[in-house]
């Protein structure tokens, strides 16, 4: 069953209501006893458990490949040779 969030808008009480969803909401603050009492939008909460594809897939966060797999690549990067130098002596005949 999920639990809905409540608020009076005469006294500013907020509770908690544990409810089906078939249940209609609250109408009258059990605080006051006014007609203000109104069911608020808030997240649902909730919890994966077991052996399930968030247990094995996403529980310890992204996974970064290991430093030595980056150095290895960087390594085996070629760096250009210098080009050959142009002769500069010249032949005469």
């Amino acid at each position: 069953m999920p639990i809905y969030e409540y608020q009076c808008a005469s006294c500013g009480t907020k509770k908690e209501h544990l409810q089906k969803l078939s249940d209609e909401p609250i109408p009258v603050c059990p605080a006051c006893g006014s007609n203000t009492y109104t069911k608020l939008i808030s997240a649902a909460g909730f919890q994966l458990k077991g052996s399930g594809w968030y247990a094995t897939d996403f529980k310890n966060g992204p996974q970064s490949k290991p430093k030595t797999e980056m150095k290895n690549n960087s390594m085996s990067k070629t760096t250009p040779s210098p080009a050959p130098k142009a002769s500069t002596t010249s032949t005469t005949k």
